[in-house]
């Protein structure tokens, strides 16, 4: 008796911390395909309440939106996750049930939106790693006047970052910029929705893609 209690406690241990935003331990049962990265870290696109999409989130919160009510899932990924007194379908597509005005505006400045903005590619080398391999670069140095605005940030890798150091691009024949760096705009996000939701069937018809290419 006092087994079955603990392993009660246990498991709905495990689904409270997912509803908290901590790594669940919860076991997934994956029905097709191969994930090519934890499934709850899993890209899932979110529409607003008229269908138009308006950001991509991890899988955890996005099953955080459903449970809540917030959301409803349009498209699932074909796993299930399995926790205490609970099955849920893991999501692919979520649609917000309220329809939320989004300001057509740059987002905030900061190193995930940089790294976003730059597909986790280093702009100098054009090699692509993961958010911890990456660093920031000033174009311009800060020893040498340069802001931490959109345009004079991008995403570096430590071996172009130590080679750059603080000179000028003018000053490293063999370095340059991969892409002119510029705000993250709603049509910046726009495309990296469309170039993430060109891998996934689920996504393409709420991405409006004309010929294979993006609208």
């Amino acid at each position: 008796m006092q087994a079955s209690k603990t392993r009660k406690q246990r498991v709905g241990g495990k689904c409270h911390a997912m509803l908290h935003g901590r790594t669940p331990t919860t076991e997934i049962e994956v029905r097709a395909g191969v994930f090519r990265q934890p499934p709850m870290q899993t890209p899932v696109l979110v529409l607003n309440a008229s269908y138009e999409p308006i950001n991509i989130c991890g899988a955890r919160r996005a099953l955080v939106l459903v449970l809540k009510g917030v959301a409803k899932t349009e498209e699932e990924q074909g796993s299930m996750l399995h926790a205490a007194r609970m099955r849920v379908a893991m999501p692919s597509v979520i649609r917000l049930l309220e329809y939320r005005r989004i300001p057509h505006q740059t987002r905030a400045l900061s190193r995930k939106n940089i790294l976003l903005r730059d597909r986790n590619c280093c702009q100098y080398c054009s090699v692509i790693l993961t958010a911890s391999e990456l660093t920031l670069d000033h174009v311009i140095p800060r020893s040498r006047g340069g802001l931490s605005t959109w345009e004079n940030l991008v995403a570096c890798c430590h071996d172009c970052n130590r080679r750059k150091g603080n000179q000028m691009l003018h000053e490293l024949t063999e370095m340059r910029l991969q892409r002119e760096p510029r705000p993250f705009s709603l049509h910046t996000s726009r495309h990296i929705m469309r170039m993430i939701g060109s891998a996934d069937p689920s996504w393409r018809r709420y991405l409006y893609f004309e010929s294979g290419n993006a609208a």
